[in-house]
């Protein structure tokens, strides 16, 4: 699964949306078993249809992302009140780099936006390295938002590919201890 998940980033989302699997501990898998494995106890789901499910969706997903070169060209070549840049990382993350017109998501800021915002502007989702962006895209994709998009490598590949001026970061991993 970890490989699988590896190359299909949305394939966790296609698992549970399709077949509950993956949401929570009694529906779970183990990143070390294989997609056969996990069909066999999951009743004897056929694997090819399944794989052929998270390919699909694999490429729904392909269609909300925008490489950093064309969002700096988007917010370069139109309007800026026409597109809404939503930051998911932390509030530290977020004040120390961000992209300008850019807001940090906070719950008041997600009850506006889906109560007040155009759902036909462009809307880009922003993350660190675009590892949770993709799902926060399609989430709102699926709450009405018709132009959404999840820019791919987040604001580190954005810094690196479009903007050098914004510094790039690392965040250090904690251990963990067994």
């Amino acid at each position: 699964m970890r490989d699988l998940l590896a190359h299909y980033p949305g394939a966790k989302r296609t698992l549970f949306r399709r077949y509950h699997l993956g949401g929570c501990s009694s529906c779970g898998f183990d990143l070390e078993e294989t997609l056969q494995q996990l069909c066999t106890r999951s009743g004897g789901l056929d694997p090819h249809q399944v794989l052929t499910e998270i390919e699909t969706s694999h490429q729904e997903d392909e269609k909300m992302w925008i490489e950093p070169l064309a969002l700096h060209k988007k917010l370069h070549d139109i309007s800026l009140s026409e597109v809404h840049l939503l930051d998911l990382r932390t509030r530290e993350e977020f004040e120390a780099v961000h992209l300008p017109t850019s807001q940090l998501l906070t719950q008041e800021l997600m009850q506006e936006a889906m109560g007040r915002w155009p759902k036909n502007e462009l809307l880009v989702l922003i993350d660190h390295q675009g590892e949770r962006s993709l799902d926060a895209a399609a989430y709102f994709a699926g709450h009405g938002f018709a132009n959404v998009k999840a820019l791919r490598g987040g604001i580190d590949a954005y810094s690196e590919k479009a903007d050098h001026s914004l510094p790039r970061y690392t965040i250090e991993k904690e251990e963990t201890h067994d």
